[in-house]
């Protein structure tokens, strides 16, 4: 006689496909958080600074604050900076006391355990956002200094000159494109407006 063999039911895996699925799903969205999280900084953590409300710069700590885009950030030499704010790139070039070519860099995009993590290792993500005239600010050694944007433009990772010594008093900002550091670098320069009292209003 010819016997069917039933079909076995596999009740673990009926409950453990939907598990794997939510699974999936949530670390989807997870991983959708922190890419799209800097894009979003504008809406949750970084809004535009007053710069007269700002406190008294401190001798202890140099800080770089763009007001329009919110961002208020330490600044020192060494590589390991990045991690913290910003890098102070070749500070015998200059500084905002005695001029030269005063560099500055920062992460464009550094994705991190979590969304907040994400947007405080990526401040200059919105440095394309900037535009001519603009201000940053600058505290060197608990004084206070302003420099207008007077030009935004592209690099090539290869254009190096950026970082070269000038005779002319400037600050250089600047960042990898959002594509990676292979991809080139957007710079921005600006001119010193001299230093900037704890009352003023920029």
């Amino acid at each position: 006689m010819l016997r069917l063999s039933k079909k076995t039911k596999h009740p673990r895996l009926a409950l453990v496909l939907p598990f794997i699925a939510v699974v999936m799903i949530g670390g989807g969205l997870y991983i959708l958080s922190l890419v799209a999280s800097p894009s979003l900084a504008p809406l949750l953590v970084q809004k535009p600074i007053t710069v007269s409300a700002l406190p008294a710069p401190e001798k202890t700590e140099n800080r770089l604050v763009i007001p329009k885009l919110g961002i208020n950030i330490a600044y020192a030499p060494g590589v390991e900076s990045l991690d913290r704010g910003a890098q102070w790139r070749h500070p015998e070039r200059g500084n905002p006391e005695r001029g030269g070519n005063f560099i500055v860099a920062a992460h464009r995009f550094s994705i991190q355990p979590t969304p907040l993590g994400t947007i405080e290792k990526s401040p200059f993500y919105a440095i394309d956002k900037l535009t001519i005239d603009d201000k940053i600010i600058v505290d060197y050694l608990g004084t206070r200094y302003a420099y207008r944007i007077d030009k935004i433009f592209e690099v090539k990772p290869s254009q190096t000159e950026i970082e070269a010594e000038s005779d002319t008093p400037k600050l250089t900002l600047y960042s990898c494109e959002l594509g990676g550091s292979e991809a080139g670098r957007v710079v921005i320069t600006a001119t010193p407006m001299g230093k900037v009292e704890l009352t003023d209003t920029i």
